[in-house]
């Protein structure tokens, strides 16, 4: 055998062995995607919720509230846009509506003014104004509690209001004027979160906030309530594919809030809980259903002008159209 063909022997054999050899190496695997998206569907809302309540938290015990939830807020719109790019429930509701801008002003025009001012009417000076609700020794509220006992329940009282407030603005057609500018999107994500007219917020919250005042309870609670609505409602309007088994029992989750939005009445005049479905179990309204999905068309069955100055004067001239 020629020195040439030993060496090419010797190679070959090489060769095999290293064929063999790599075959008995177990291979390490990144996890599949659909592993991470399925973790991610179940953990996002809990989560984010989780954080940004930790967040709040620590604003109180440094006495930031505001800044803190400015911040936790922020963070929470940009984890949402993004997985809303990465893994949304609806993808046509990715695709652009032509309403952004009336979004951003219904919501400067609506919660960044009616909602800032109770929630910090500290910074504000408001307080000088609710200082006889807002003191010990008023009304019945037990401020001895630990203040976390007292969180649940402002949240479970105010939901009485809240949830009223909701529901007359769907049964009565006056109210349910101004509320027709939050439904009229055809589509759900985080910037129409705060879409309302000014005079449906205002009325909502201050038919949950009354109620609390009135009772006594402290601005702390208040403020604890205003933050926990306003970390649930993005949640509750993304546009995510997200997976919530119980939780959409007695919590207000994107799941429930897409049958809200469905034009058949039938499933649209249910699940009005802000936060929590408390009231919705009790009066007879929550509705979901895994049988089929919600509907990706929604919106009303009016015509809704689409410039945000034509909105807000809507609800006005279609009631004084109807009252002639």
């Amino acid at each position: 055998m020629s020195p040439g063909s030993q060496i090419g022997q010797c190679w070959q054999q090489r060769g095999l062995s290293i064929i063999i050899l790599s075959g008995m190496i177990p291979t390490m695997k990144a996890p599949p995607f659909n592993l991470i998206r399925t973790a991610v569907a179940w953990l996002a809302w809990p989560g984010l919720l989780a954080i940004c309540l930790a967040i709040a938290g620590y604003g109180f015990a440094v006495c930031h509230p505001a800044l803190f939830f400015n911040l936790a807020y922020a963070l929470l719109a940009l984890c949402l846009y993004a997985l809303e790019q990465t893994m949304p429930h609806e993808q046509l509701w990715n695709e652009n509506d032509g309403q952004t801008f009336a979004n951003i002003a219904h919501t400067l025009t609506s919660k960044g003014v009616v909602q800032s001012l109770i929630v910090f009417s500290a910074v504000i000076d408001l307080t000088t104004y609710v200082t006889p609700a807002s003191e010990p020794g008023y009304g019945i509220w037990p401020r001895a509690w630990p203040m976390w006992i007292q969180v649940l329940l402002a949240i479970v009282v105010a939901e009485f209001g809240f949830y009223w407030a909701h529901r007359i603005a769907h049964e009565w057609k006056p109210l349910w004027r101004f509320h027709a500018v939050h439904h009229s999107v055809s589509r759900l994500w985080i910037v129409n979160t705060g879409r309302f007219h000014f005079v449906d917020s205002f009325k909502s919250i201050i038919l949950g906030m009354l109620i609390l005042l009135a009772l006594g309870a402290p601005m702390e609670a208040l403020t604890w309530l205003s933050a926990v609505t306003a970390f649930i409602g993005m949640l509750t309007h993304c546009n995510i594919d997200m997976r919530f088994g119980t939780l959409s029992r007695w919590f207000n989750t994107p799941e429930l809030h897409r049958w809200h939005h469905s034009r058949d009445l039938r499933e649209g005049n249910k699940n009005y809980g802000e936060n929590i479905m408390l009231w919705d179990h009790v009066f007879g309204t929550y509705f979901n259903t895994r049988d089929y999905r919600p509907p990706a068309e929604i919106g009303i069955s009016e015509m809704m002008p689409p410039g945000f100055l034509q909105q807000l004067a809507w609800p006005f001239r279609e009631n004084r159209r109807t009252a002639d």
